[in-house]
């Protein structure tokens, strides 16, 4: 059967989404809390779950994250 993971991780995004979070200086919370006024229902555990790449990410959340973040979807997947 087919597994769709890497590694056993669920995401290419979640170290990139963590140390640009951190470089803006924002908590877990912050981001949520940005993401929410972009219209994506998110919460702490979930931002903890995608950075920990426990958690698989959408097409529509990184598009999000990208703009909440001020950067390119490529450099979330990079």
């Amino acid at each position: 059967m087919y597994k769709n993971k890497i590694d056993n991780m669920n995401n290419l995004s979640g170290i990139a989404i963590r140390n640009l979070r951190i470089e803006k200086g924002w908590s877990q919370r912050e981001l949520a809390d940005a993401l929410q006024l972009l219209g994506l229902d998110s919460d702490k555990n979930a931002i903890q779950r995608i950075e920990a790449r426990k958690r698989f990410v959408t097409d529509i959340e990184l598009v999000i994250l990208s703009e909440a973040l001020g950067v390119s979807i490529d450099d979330l997947l990079s």
